[in-house]
This record gives structure tokens, C-alpha cells and sequence, in this order.
């Protein structure tokens, strides 16, 4: 039985099988899956929308746009030039920051954002596969955030206390984030399976508690050593990850590490037993309850892989980039993967795509500021416009489909009504 299959299976029936009946889905919960499920045709408008207005934004509060606006009916050229040249400048400044700088000095310097992107984006594609592997499910793990910090706080246990030969001392430290944020996901995991707690409430709560104990944890010899509080020591030189194109760039093996993530994750869901049974579970629990899948075991499973993948994706700035932890590393990576799933369409190469994305427009946060004295925020307003047009594109759908089948419904009422005079 194939998973639309299950779809279609009347959610009556599995609740003769399952021991929690079957709950009804919120609009915004419908809203919710249906973005993750948006079209390819949605996301690249969306896309393309989002530059668009991030450009226009540009230029609307461009200082030089301003000023020739005040004499606009005197001098027009002056207006439509600066228009012209803030609207231009956006896009050329996010190439050179995200692709080719062709104003460099040398051809390491032209190539540098590209690998600066790359860079940026390994983390946000881990991360992003982690929200995926949750949302094929129906579940919503909010939880990223802290699994990071697990999986930081785990590895720099390791990595800095052990002095271990090169390549054992980069497994070592990979298993130990996955084993960290494995952990952490494994909590939700159990009490959405064994009670069906709200799995968004529970890791929402689980983050605040991860940025407690990861302060905490930056005070104590384990990680600090003679160092003072708030970084830890820096971890051992052999569990660096190895640079993939010399010292003079940042891009690192960790890249590598992310697309084999993504393949081990489409392996999972497309072609293992476990996947069927996943996928089953996010389209119909209880239909996948009549064909026989634990679909509790399913959920825990689920929430343990997604959270393992989270703490794999620590090791990208621990291990490559900043090889120490502190009580920001993580950034804003867990809340962005979120919308680097969303993007991706939950599917790993969409996830992959979505990080690059991402990862480009974060590299060229630097650019936009000191080339084209845009502010870097901009970055994430682009990211933030791309996310509201796709929900806005998903709410219309829904909310149009729900009036067609509600003025479907009177009109079958009226008719019956009129055929029982």
C-alpha cells in the first residue's frame, strides 16, 4: 500500500486499531503542511518576489533616492539614475557577495564568495534536513535549536578533553554531536509517543532549557578549563574538519559531510522500510495503524533521527569554521532550517537547493554593507518576505478551497431541501 493509498483510507478506521483517536488538523496546522508541500512553480515566484521587494526596499530608503525625490518635477534624470543605479547595485552587490567578485585582485579573491556560500550554507542544509525529516512525518520539530546545542555541547566535550589521531578524532566528534542532539530529540520524541504531548510546545520548551544548561556548561572545567566563562577551550587541531581548497578559504569538509547527509536522508525516506513507514504515518497515522505500522514507534523514531541530524549540524562551525563553543554558535540556525525545510519542499535536494540559497544570501550580508552601504539585514527581510509569500500563496488556497466546499455543501442542502417539498 503506497502512502496516497493511505491517504485515502477513512480516518474511522484506524481508530479501531490505534489507542488515541484521531484529532482534527487546525487551518493553520493545514496551512502549515500545505506549505511544505508548496509548489516548485509557488517557490521560485516567491523567490523572485522577495528580491524584488527586498530590492525595492533598497531603493525606496536609499539616502541619494530620497534626496533627488525632493526635486523629482526639476530634475527627473537625477531620480530615475539613483533609482536606476540602488536597483542595479542590490543585485551586483549580492552576486559579488554570493557567486564572483570580478572587481577582486586575484582569481582566489573572484572565486572566495562562491566558497564563502558553500561554507555558509553546510549547517543550514544539516539543519534543514533535520525540520525535513520531521515534516514527512506530520511532525513538527521546533526543537532544532537546542538538538544543535546538544550536539555542540557533546562534541566539545569530546573534542577538547580527547587527543586522539586525526581521522578517529573526527568520527569521534561527529558521533558525539549525533549522539548529543539524538538525545535531545529522543525527549519529545517519547512523550509525543507515549502521551501525544504537543511535540511544537515541548521542543519550544526544550530550546529555552539548551540555552540554560549551555551557559551553565561554559562555566565548568569540562569545557573552560583555566579559560574564562562564556567559551569554551579550543577543541583539539586533529578533530578539525580538513579545509577541501587550502587555508587561504574557510570551506571545509563539513560540505561534504552535508550532501552525504542529504543522500543518507533521501536513502531513508525513499528507499528503506523505515521511510515507507514514515512517510505512511505523516499522511495518515491512522490509516497507517490499519496497515499494521507502529505508528508510535514511528513518531519517537522520527524525532531521534531528526534531532541526531540537528546535532550533526554543530559540527559544521565547532568543527570547520570557529573550533569552539560559545552560547551563540548556533546562531539562528535551528528557526532558519525551519524555512530552509519549508523552501525545500521537504525533500532532501530541495533541502540542499534551499541551504545554498540561504547560504548565498547570508555571504553576501558583508558585501551588500561595505560595497553598496545596504544594511545587512536585508538578508534576512529577503528570507523572511520569501516565507510570508509562500504561507500567504497556501492560506489563499485553503481558504478558497474551504469556501468552494462550504457553498457546495448549502447548495446540496438547498437541493435536498427542495426535493423533500
Amino acid at each position: 500500500m503506497s502512502t496516497e493509498e493511505l491517504k485515502s483510507v477513512p480516518a474511522s478506521e484506524g481508530d479501531k486499531l490505534t489507542p488515541q483517536p484521531e484529532k482534527k488538523i487546525s487551518a493553520f496546522g493545514q496551512i502549515l503542511r500545505a506549505m511544505t508541500r508548496a509548489g516548485v512553480g509557488t517557490v521560485a515566484l516567491a523567490i523572485a518576489l522577495s528580491l524584488l521587494i527586498g530590492a525595492t526596499l533598497v531603493v525606496v530608503f536609499n539616502p541619494r533616492v530620497v534626496e533627488t525625490a525632493g526635486y523629482l518635477f526639476a530634475r527627473p534624470s537625477d531620480f530615475f539614475s539613483a533609482v536606476s543605479q540602488t536597483f542595479i547595485g542590490f543585485f551586483a552587490a549580492l552576486i559579488r557577495g554570493a557567486l564572483f567578485d570580478w572587481e577582486a585582485d586575484s582569481f582566489a579573491g573572484m572565486i572566495r564568495p562562491l566558497t564563502d556560500s558553500l561554507t555558509f550554507a553546510t549547517p543550514l542544509i544539516i539543519a534543514g534536513l533535520a525540520v525535513t525529516v520531521a515534516f514527512r512525518a506530520g511532525l513538527f520539530n521546533i526543537g532544532v535549536q537546542g538538538q544543535i546545542i546538544f550536539g555542540g555541547i557533546f562534541l566539545t566535550a569530546i573534542a577538547v578533553n580527547w587527543n586522539l589521531p586525526p581521522v578517529i578524532a573526527i568520527l569521534v566528534a561527529i558521533l558525539a554531536a549525533i549522539v548529543g542532539g539524538g538525545i535531545w530529540g529522543a525527549i519529545p520524541g517519547a512523550l509525543k509517543a507515549k502521551f501525544g504531548a504537543n511535540e511544537v510546545i515541548v521542543t519550544i520548551m526544550l530550546n529555552t532549557i539548551a540555552l540554560q544548561f549551555v551557559s551553565w556548561m561554559l562555566t565548568q572545567r569540562i569545557l573552560i578549563g583555566d579559560e574564562l566563562p562564556s567559551k569554551s577551550m579550543a577543541i583539539n587541531k586533529n578533530a578539525w574538519y580538513p579545509h577541501l581548497l587550502g587555508s587561504s578559504f574557510r570551506l571545509h569538509f563539513g560540505f561534504i559531510v552535508a550532501i552525504a547527509a542529504a543522500v543518507f536522508v533521501w536513502w531513508i525516506l525513499e528507499r528503506s522500510t523505515f521511510g515507507f513507514e514514515l512517510r505512511a504515518a505523516g499522511a495518515n497515522p491512522s490509516a497507517a495503524a490499519t496497515a499494521g505500522i507502529n505508528v508510535n514507534r514511528v513518531i519517537f523514531l522520527t524525532m531521534v533521527l531528526s534531532g541526531a541530524l540537528a546535532g550533526l549540524a554543530a559540527t559544521a562551525p565547532i568543527l570547520g569554521t570557529e573550533h569552539y563553543l560559545t552560547g551563540s554558535t548556533q546562531g539562528s540556525l535551528g528557526f532558519d532550517a525551519i524555512t530552509v525545510a519549508l523552501l525545500g519542499r521537504s525533500t532532501p535536494f530541495g533541502a540542499v537547493l534551499a541551504g545554498l540559497l540561504f547560504g548565498s544570501l547570508n555571504a553576501a550580508g558583508s558585501t551588500l554593507q561595505t560595497a553598496a552601504d545596504i544594511p545587512s539585514d536585508i538578508v534576512q527581510i529577503t528570507q523572511a518576505i520569501i516565507v510570508l509569500l509562500i504561507a500567504a500563496s497556501e492560506a489563499l488556497k485553503y481558504f478558497k478551497a474551504k469556501k468552494v466546499a462550504a457553498q457546495k455543501a448549502a447548495a446540496k442542502t438547498l437541493k435536498n431541501e427542495e426535493a423533500d417539498k
